[in-house]
């Protein structure tokens, strides 16, 4: 049913308890796991922007979390504005399924009411999972 799971993954705790969620789907229906961290472009980002070594150490360690559950994972990093990257991304992987918590920490420029999780659900070429 899930062949690709997509779980976009930021430092939110929303994505951590996210990743118990997605440990079961994967587990249960046998999915390949693709992990996705987004980089704000410099210009869209301003101060709260991550830089290459915390995302290649927020990948790792969520590769080593689901390892310890005996899930191989492939990770990507991308640029970007989130939600449209996760939306090409899924759409680039042929994603059954994205997985991601109610809030992470990047915003659009719009506004809080309009989080990335809404707009991916907007968006999105499947079904995405949102984990309160």
């Amino acid at each position: 049913m899930f062949k690709t799971v997509l779980f976009p993954i930021d430092r939110s705790r929303e994505a951590q308890e996210a990743a118990h969620v997605v440990v079961e789907i994967v587990q249960k229906y046998g999915s390949r796991l693709i992990l996705l961290s987004v980089v704000e472009a410099a210009e869209d980002a301003g101060e709260g922007m991550e830089s290459p070594d915390v995302v290649a150490q927020l990948l790792e360690n969520a590769q080593a979390l689901f390892q310890q559950k005996g899930i191989q994972t492939e990770a990507m990093e991308r640029e970007g504005k989130p939600a449209f990257v996760i939306c090409d991304v899924a759409d680039e992987v042929g994603a059954n399924l994205i997985v991601m918590g109610c809030r992470g920490l990047g915003l659009t420029e719009e506004g809080v009411t309009e989080s990335v999780t809404n707009r991916v659900i907007n968006l999105s070429p499947c079904p995405v999972l949102v984990v309160p």
